[in-house]
């Protein structure tokens, strides 16, 4: 073509059969799924901050953490069954031990986090029980021995290994699919749902722990803010073109209250510890922001696997890329 001239032909775009989806939606539900994957990251972080409250000598928040980490887990476990529909298959899963299968891996963790916490818990609150309303197993001699090491031995189990993989499994779940919006942020989305879960749990220890023992709580709160935000910002970023879903339509508008709901109570709980109306505001909004930012997740997880552009311009622009670098120097 001569210098001057106008293209006869435009530039090709992307195309699909019939303008229909390449890849299947996720097939998850709302409320079901979204809140399974809040639990079970509150449930994780909440483990690590009963070991993080015991070093720190506030044995309120302590137990505060480990009550909440038992009952987010049995709660989390709750919804997984809800979103499966039958409870057997659960115990189905539990049949084969899969490495390189992200859901047989977090069935186990799920499973051993649900064990160790509900173990720790039922050992704090032993002591505290009336002896009249303490079950007749627990006054045993043998078990009143073993219960308090056996509850120390397994919170730190939670704290140190099925807490952290509980907060960041999930992640794994979404990023191990084909749908684009997932899997092209699977460096970010670690990091993302670890900040949320650090963020859920503070937000759980300030709002049912005295202000005078729920520094750690603010602290752990106001952490998994920044490390949220941060690393939300840094996937849109990234992403590119498979970044829209999270900036427009539904996901997009989720999102945003998310990060403002974030944002806004990580602030405040740096300065919470002043007042209990504080305190109360940024646990709520910290809650929000972790059960929007879900929200938002899935809804942008069924926007980018809707859209054909989302799979074939990346494959394509890859693609071009290889060609590109296996070309010589020169050539």
């Amino acid at each position: 073509m001569r210098r001057g001239e106008e293209p006869m032909v435009p530039e090709a775009g992307f195309r699909s059969y019939y303008g229909q989806p390449i890849i299947k939606a996720p097939v998850w539900h709302e409320p079901h799924m979204p809140v399974y994957l809040y639990l079970g990251g509150l449930s994780g972080a909440a483990a690590t901050m009963a070991a993080v409250a015991g070093l720190a000598g506030t044995p309120r928040l302590a137990l505060t953490a480990r009550v909440t980490a038992a009952l987010g887990a049995a709660a989390g476990a709750g919804f997984l069954v809800a979103e499966l529909g039958r409870p057997e298959r659960f115990l189905n899963m539990l049949r084969v031990f899969k490495p390189t299968s992200p859901m047989s891996m977090g069935s186990w963790i799920l499973a051993a986090h649900s064990g160790a916490t509900g173990l720790a818990a039922a050992s704090a609150l032993a002591p505290l029980l009336p002896a009249r309303r303490t079950p007749a197993f627990l006054r045993a001699p043998a078990v009143a021995a073993v219960l308090p090491v056996a509850g120390d031995a397994s919170a730190a189990a939670a704290a140190v290994i099925t807490g952290p993989l509980m907060a960041t499994y999930t992640a794994v779940l979404l990023a191990d699919t084909a749908v684009p919006a997932w899997h092209e942020a699977r460096r970010e989305l670690p990091f993302l749902f670890a900040g949320s879960a650090l963020a859920s749990a503070g937000a759980a220890g300030m709002l049912t722990t005295p202000r005078a023992a729920a520094a750690p709580a603010r602290a752990m709160g106001a952490l998994g803010a920044a490390v949220e935000t941060a690393a939300g910002a840094l996937m849109e970023r990234r992403l590119g073109l498979v970044g829209e879903p999270y900036r427009t339509g539904e996901a997009g508008r989720r999102m945003r209250v998310a990060r403002a709901l974030t944002v806004g109570g990580g602030l405040l709980a740096v300065v919470a510890g002043r007042s209990r109306v504080l305190t109360a505001l940024s646990g709520a909004a910290l809650t929000a922001g972790a059960l929007y930012t879900r929200f938002g997740l899935l809804a942008a997880g069924r926007a980018s696997a809707a859209d054909p552009r989302y799979t074939v311009v990346p494959q394509r622009l890859r693609l071009e890329a290889g060609q590109a670098a296996s070309v010589p120097a020169g050539s």
